[in-house]
């Protein structure tokens, strides 16, 4: 099959590998029809990956359809269309059949596309482990761009706005705009945000965020506008969605009295100067961490069918897998306003 393949910075080619195949009776193989480049592939695709290997299939959002199931499936058959969870578990452990696979019991927890152990989803198939838990049927009422957005970006938008205690009346920053920080955005609002401020040096972004009801602000800009519009209270709940010290530091800037700050963006950085005693001073809740996907869908899934959330437009670009490549350079440097890149083999 051809998929896009890590060999080194800056180095994801379009090649030939491998098929894959059942090594298990509960595996699924899906033949994908839709996959997407997330922000935290950047990590890999700038050489600050999880693995020494090279060689390996990148990528961990993808939607299809079953082409082949093992003997132990049971929920699934062939034909079926599918999102696959981002991030697996083993499926049969008390945790995992609470959708919790961060707490997976059995150890088998793992992403796709960090490296060989178990290879990424932007390729033409992927091998799904333990199938009828980690992937799930694309329910009626959402489309294939949905249910894509649903296998990682979306979800982890939705833990972050949770993990901030977003409920009604609240005042709601969000830093950074990329794909997952527009749709914390929108689902701020769902939450019964009263006021929402995002925050992002992207003009471009700031605008889309605009266009969903918040307030945009400049990073440089944001603690000093924030302070007058909120009369010095400040944000009462904080998404920080980059995961760089910077904007982590500015997101606790943020903060009013006994607010929360959720932490989403990927950090690869072994320490940070947390300010301790104005978090005290503060009362702040910090929260960090990432989701597990299969824990939101239930939530989602409603929000979806009813209309109340419209995640595709962070799409913003559609390629050939062939071009997988370009698509990486494209949303690397934010050429041409790249958001989402959608590629499809």
């Amino acid at each position: 099959m051809k998929a896009l393949r890590y060999f080194g910075p800056r180095d994801v080619r379009y090649e030939t590998m491998d098929d894959p195949d059942l090594q298990d009776d509960r595996d699924v193989l899906v033949r994908v029809t839709g996959c997407a480049i997330c922000g935290s592939d950047l990590h890999i695709y700038h050489g600050e990956g999880f693995s020494e290997d090279l060689g390996f299939c990148v990528g961990h959002e993808a939607v299809g359809e079953v082409v082949e199931i093992g003997r132990g499936v049971r929920r699934l058959k062939s034909g079926d269309r599918v999102m696959i969870s981002a991030a697996v578990g083993c499926g049969a452990c008390p945790s995992c059949l609470r959708g919790d696979i961060v707490r997976c019991e059995t150890g088998s927890g793992s992403c796709y596309g960090l490296s060989s152990r178990l290879q990424g989803s932007q390729a033409e198939a992927v091998r799904v482990p333990a199938g009828d838990f980690n992937a799930a049927l694309i329910p009626e009422g959402v489309t294939e761009d949905q249910a894509l957005l649903m296998t990682d970006g979306m979800a982890t938008a939705w833990y972050g706005a949770r993990n901030a205690d977003i409920s009604s009346g609240k005042t709601v920053a969000v830093v950074g705009l990329g794909p997952i920080g527009l749709m914390a955005v929108e689902q701020a609002f769902v939450l019964g945000a009263a006021r929402v401020f995002a925050v992002d040096p992207v003009p471009e972004r700031r605008a889309i965020a605009e266009g969903l009801g918040a307030v945009a602000l400049h990073p440089d800009e944001a603690p000093q506008q924030l302070a007058e519009a909120t009369k010095g209270r400040m944000a009462d709940s904080i998404v920080e969605a980059v995961g760089h010290q910077k904007t982590i530091d500015l997101a606790l800037r943020l903060a009013g009295r006994r607010a929360t700050v959720s932490v989403i963006g990927v950090n690869q950085d072994r320490r940070f100067d947390f300010p301790m005693a104005r978090a005290f001073a503060m009362g702040l809740t910090f929260r960090i961490g990432t989701c597990s996907v299969q824990e939101t869908w239930p939530e989602l899934i409603p929000l979806l069918q009813s209309g109340r959330l419209k995640p595709q437009h962070v799409i913003s670009h559609r390629l050939p897998l062939s071009d997988g490549a370009r698509a990486y350079e494209m949303f690397d440097a934010r050429q041409d306003g790249a958001l989402k890149m959608v590629l499809t083999p």
